[in-house]
């Protein structure tokens, strides 16, 4: 009885033990933006060496299981990928809010959130620093382009049927390639934009891959919008985005 109560109790010592040795592949990590402390959640390839990174920026619903859902799928790929809280904490269930939430998110906040998320990703040793890019959908799409806009350490800028500008003086300043996904029956983001933006970056003389797809609105990649959700325009656009990171930030 005695060894048995003896190899009880070393087995609950070492198992703790054991289980905390074990390296997390995603968790919350928290690091300054200005005065501030930001939350992100953290995605890590298993195993990984020191590559690429993406910082990963939410729909307007905020940082939920869907992001960060994106943000590990992405970790699966050899990207270490850094979803940001931008509403820091808060997180919406319906549009009604969702909507009060991305009207209240001051912008230069959320750049200054993201910028500091790309200097937080410069720090880690398992991370190039000179292979970072950004990927957002919806509201994000909108700040992936304003981060690459932003900050010339972008390498690739991924947006999903997010708000564009057209306006050459603006987009002349890129430094990263772009890729673009858009629905071509977005009531929010006409035809014409997404051609001119894409034109206004080719006659920059910018690397820009951006394609329309027929019968998909706003939201076709996210499986949880049920009335507009594209399981084929979804794949292809996922597709397209992984050949298009890897390229240019020599994943994989």
């Amino acid at each position: 009885m005695n060894r048995l109560a003896v190899s009880l109790a070393a087995a609950l010592l070492i198992t703790p033990l054991a289980a905390l040795a074990q390296p997390k592949d995603s968790d919350m990590v928290t690091y300054k933006s200005g005065t501030d402390e930001v939350k992100s959640f953290l995605a890590v390839p298993k195993n990984a060496k020191k590559g690429p990174a993406l910082v990963v920026i939410q729909e307007w619903w905020g940082l939920n299981d869907w992001v960060k859902d994106q943000a590990r799928a992405l970790a699966n790929e050899g990207y270490v990928a850094l979803a940001v809280d931008l509403y820091r904490g808060k997180i919406a269930s319906d549009p009604d809010a969702a909507h009060q939430l991305m009207r209240g998110l001051p912008e230069d906040r959320a750049l200054r959130d993201l910028n500091a998320a790309v200097d937080y990703l410069k720090t880690r040793s398992d991370v190039n620093p000179d292979a970072i890019g950004c990927i957002g959908w919806c509201m994000g799409g909108g700040y992936s382009l304003s981060l690459a806009l932003d900050n010339p350490s972008i390498k690739a800028c991924v947006i999903y049927y997010g708000r564009l500008l057209t306006d050459e003086s603006k987009l002349a300043k890129i430094n990263a390639a772009v890729l673009g996904s858009f629905g071509a029956e977005d009531q929010g983001i006409s035809k014409d934009d997404i051609n001119q933006f894409s034109a206004t970056l080719k006659k920059a003389g910018k690397s820009v891959d951006v394609k329309i797809y027929d019968g998909a609105g706003h939201g076709f990649a996210n499986v949880n919008n049920k009335a507009g959700y594209k399981a084929e325009a979804a794949k292809d656009a996922w597709s397209r985005t992984l050949a298009f990171l890897k390229k240019n930030l020599s994943a994989g």
